[in-house]
């Protein structure tokens, strides 16, 4: 069985959770699983700590590894860009820590790559929005400019946008890498 994407028409497997081809969210089918039953003695998970904030920038590891693998002269790099984001939302939604989840990421027109997180546990009127810029935002540009694996994306001039909204679906803030951005050193 087969998901059609309502966006761009294109099948996607049952599993999928964002469409193979434009990023677009799929309707969820309803499929009967077993709940395991925790026991006593097992404990939760501990997710990592807040100060790895900063995982914002295994967002951009993880597309320049994805993008090594797939990249291939034959595709332009908008092609190369959607099998990225088809590739990472393979394992999405991700938590980069306990306050930060990666719901998906988007090929955009115009060699541009889209993150869509959420802010976890805080909605838009308890956020302190200098100190969540600050927070989101620093180390993003320096990563795009100095990662060596990153080097054919500045070549190519991708854009990358990091879009970030609360726990109730409600837009935080954007923060677009522009390559006038991270070409200025």
């Amino acid at each position: 069985m087969k998901i059609i994407c309502q966006n761009c028409d294109i099948e996607n497997v049952t599993t999928s959770k964002y469409c193979s081809n434009c990023g677009y969210q799929l309707p969820k089918i309803e499929v009967e699983t077993a709940t395991p039953v925790q026991t006593e003695k097992e404990k939760p998970k501990k997710k990592m700590p807040l100060a790895s904030l900063l995982g914002i920038i295994f967002g951009v590891l993880l597309f320049v590894g994805v993008s090594q693998y797939f990249l291939r002269p034959t595709l332009d790099i908008d092609e190369t860009l959607a099998v990225v984001a088809s590739e990472i939302n393979k394992n999405c939604p991700m938590y980069i820590d306990q306050e930060l989840r990666m719901d998906n990421t988007m090929a955009m027109p115009n060699k541009t790559l889209q993150y869509n997180y959420t802010i976890v546990n805080y909605a838009l009127e308890e956020l302190n929005m200098e100190v969540v810029e600050s927070m989101l935002f620093t180390g993003i540009l320096e990563n795009i400019q100095t990662n060596p694996d990153l080097k054919e994306m500045r070549e190519a001039k991708v854009t990358f946008n990091y879009y970030y909204k609360d726990k109730n679906g409600v837009y935080v803030t954007k923060y677009v890498v522009t390559p006038d951005m991270y070409a200025a050193k």
